[in-house]
């Protein structure tokens, strides 16, 4: 609580008529103390709540009596007005005060309620209180003006007297300021008008100050009074005045008490409301239930801007927002992560792998020999097929339908054999030992049928000699017998892998039933025969049995080839056969040197029923063998140096390739011919000089396939860091 006493220089002079008669307040009891007065319980704006007490003094005249009895004592820690006409600003309890107990004197008074600071108006701002004042009682005695107790404080505080020069204890009856308040000089203090009709206050005294702030210091300031003399003629008693005694400022006697030494918790600042309203609930008592803590209803506040929260954090306002600022803000913000972003994809573009450079044809993919198309010499019965490998169908006649083939079934047998157990050129293969099955199959030579006779059980046969026996005698015996060294003895499972052969090669129109073909069950057509042909024309080593015109066996005999196409014109023989019910049948091939190729050609004839079947196809197929051999022709369809392509890094550049020699397709009248650019199973490099060969450039397919290397024509120079970097993809 803090008490101010203004300068002299400041005080308004003192009014004589503001001083209350005694006949304007109520009586209290004989000899009671004014001081026992209750303390106002509404009307008047309550001060705030303070969780410190604050300085106690009694502010004394120079030279002043203590109060006689009669005269208005000031509360505990007052200080009395020094102007005889200051008004009362009470903030008293409303309705009436209890009346104290006759006889009892001031000093008997109970402890002072809590201080409240009290302000005096200005003169002229607040209403007289001269009528609502309180009377005291007649003749009710008041102890001498001193030190009155003071209420319990948590702490010893300075309590001090403030003396005019020259003046002299306020005599009884005058008004003592209340407590915690001083008195100021000159003024007119109103009292503050109390609900439901307060008691009047006794005069001469000084209510508490309305509505004036806490502080957060215990300070005394004092007003120094008026040094002009002022007073009431029949004041009844009432406040002394005093005069000054020439001086400007009063002077401050302080008793200062022990005080004990304060603990680090008491020095900390502490909230004080600053309205009335706001005034904080009393402390609870000792041992009494705790009262849980109020629960704020506050929404917890959004996250700042980041700008915003810079701002707070850096204790700076940020500049107010206009477009150039927020213009160069992004450009500052985002030129740095667009740098950073530029040279990780350059990093990037530089060490990824480059890609693989390709290969592109420029020239046209195909030729179309002149003329039309052959017509070859056909017998009038039965079927046939004509093809060169690798080129395509010459010819053909007849209805491609399943018919009996005899013999022929014996190429599926030695094609099977060689797939699970190839055989190189010039090579004798493993032992086969000859079983009393395939001794026994050799005796039916007797009812017709093709055998090896030759053969005991416990012989040694090797796979070429087997394979002799099987495609130039046409031992039936012998073909049983690789079907079961084949599949560890039974001749059903390899007739299934024959079947199977065929579906893998397209044969369509055909079926095996046994691996001899001596069975009319197993059929085939003269096309289909023709795609296995062409097969086996690629296994040198069968060829090289094939195209004999005769073999000797292992016990000395000599047995003849049954195809004479060889070793004619360059037939290569393949495989006879002939029933009764099939005809004769023959699948036949040849080759022909057409410049620097070696063309092969396949043909297969079925069903010829002229007696003696098996020379009637055997004439019949070398026409035809002939024929086909006379419309084989080269032609020059890529010249040396001639840009055939191209070859692309993947990065932009392109670099021309050109053919290292001339390009001579074989082919027929009619034929057309497909070319095709390869990198010859060889990677293309990233870089090479002038000349460097890259790939090939191929025409047909298989052993009559025409190969010739492509080479570059100009340098292909590595990539640059700038292709690296703007490379797609």
């Amino acid at each position: 609580m803090r008490s101010e006493v203004l300068p002299a220089a400041s005080a308004p002079a003192a009014e004589p008529d503001a001083v209350p008669t005694a006949d304007a307040a109520p009586k209290s009891a004989t000899g009671a103390s004014e001081s026992e007065a209750a303390p106002a319980a509404g009307g008047s704006a309550d001060e705030p709540g303070v969780d410190q007490k604050t300085a106690v003094f009694t502010a004394l005249k120079p030279g002043g009596a203590a109060p006689s009895a009669g005269s208005e004592a000031a509360p505990n820690g007052g200080v009395a007005e020094s102007g005889p006409e200051a008004k009362a600003d009470s903030r008293t309890a409303a309705g009436d005060a209890p009346k104290s107990t006759p006889g009892a004197s001031e000093s008997d008074a109970g402890p002072a309620p809590a201080p409240v600071r009290a302000e005096a108006l200005p003169t002229g701002s607040a209403p007289a209180a001269e009528a609502d004042a309180p009377k005291s009682a007649p003749g009710s005695a008041e102890p001498e003006a001193g030190p009155v107790d003071e209420p319990d404080v948590d702490r010893k505080t300075a309590v001090f007297k403030a003396l005019k020069p020259g003046s002299e204890a306020p005599s009884a009856g005058s008004g003592a300021a209340p407590k915690g308040d001083v008195a100021e000089a000159g003024s007119e203090a109103k009292a503050a008008p109390a609900a439901g009709g307060a008691p009047k206050s006794a005069p001469g005294s000084a209510g508490p100050e309305a509505d004036a702030a806490p502080v957060d210091r215990k300070t005394a300031v004092l007003k120094a009074l008026d040094s002009r003399p002022a007073s009431k003629p029949g004041s009844g008693g009432g406040s002394a005045d005093v005069a000054s005694g020439g001086v400007d400022q009063p002077t401050a006697m302080l008793k200062l008490p022990p005080q004990p030494a304060e603990l680090p918790a008491e020095r900390t600042s502490k909230f004080v409301p600053l309205r009335a309203d706001e005034v904080r609930a009393p402390a609870q008592p000792a041992g009494g239930p705790v009262v849980e803590a109020e629960r704020t209803r506050q929404q917890p506040m959004p996250p700042l801007p980041p700008l915003d929260l810079l701002a707070e954090l850096t204790n700076k306002p940020a500049p107010p927002e206009t477009p150039t600022r927020t213009v160069v803000r992004r450009v500052k913000i985002w030129t740095p992560l667009l740098v950073l972003a530029l040279i990780i994809f350059a990093v990037v573009q530089a060490v990824r792998p480059l890609p693989t450079p390709s290969l592109k044809l420029t020239a046209n993919s195909a030729y179309t020999f002149e003329g039309d198309k052959p017509a070859l010499p056909w017998p009038g019965e039965g079927q046939g097929f004509m093809a060169a490998t690798g080129l395509g169908t010459v010819d053909s006649f007849g209805e491609q339908k399943a018919v009996p083939i005899g013999s022929v079934a014996k190429a599926m047998t030695a094609y099977v054999v060689l797939q699970d157990k190839p055989l190189k050129k010039g090579a004798q293969g493993p032992s086969i030992t000859v079983d009393a099955k395939a001794e026994e199959d050799g005796g039916l030579d007797a009812q017709g049928e093709s055998t090896l006779n030759t053969v005991k059980e416990g012989d040694k046969l090797t796979q070429h000699d087997a394979l002799a026996a099987l495609m130039i005698p046409s031992a039936n015996n012998i073909a049983r017998l690789l079907a079961r060294w084949d599949t560890g003895g039974s001749e059903e499972e390899f007739v299934k892998k024959m079947n199977d052969t065929a579906e893998e090669l397209g044969m369509k129109n055909t079926k095996y039933t046994d691996p001899s073909g001596l069975d009319a069950t197993t059929v085939s057509s003269a096309e289909d025969q023709v795609k296995l042909g062409q097969e086996l024309v690629e296994i040198e080593a069968l060829m090289d049995i094939t195209k004999l015109p005769e073999w000797t066996d292992p016990s000395g005999k000599t047995w003849r080839n049954y195809n004479t196409l060889v070793p004619y014109d360059g037939a290569l023989g393949i495989k006879t056969g002939s029933t009764t019910k099939a005809g004769g049948n023959l699948l036949f091939a040849a080759h022909k040197m057409v410049g620097d190729t070696d063309q092969l050609i396949v043909g297969a004839i079925l069903g010829q029923h002229q007696a003696p079947i098996i020379d009637t196809v055997n004439a019949a197929s070398k026409e035809v063998m002939r024929a086909t051999q006379d419309e084989l022709d080269g032609a020059t369809i890529v010249k040396k140096g001639q840009v055939v392509g191209e070859v692309d890094n993947g990065l932009g550049t392109k670099v021309p390739l050109v053919a290292v020699e001339d390009v001579k397709a074989v082919g027929w009248s009619g034929l057309t011919v497909k070319l095709e650019l390869t990198d010859g199973a060889k990677s293309v490099p990233q870089s090479a000089a002038a000349g460097t060969h890259i790939g090939t450039l191929t025409v047909g397919e298989g052993k009559s396939q025409v190969e010739v290397a492509v080479a570059l024509q100009g340098d292909l120079a590595e990539a640059s860091f700038l292709d690296k970097l703007t490379r797609v993809g």
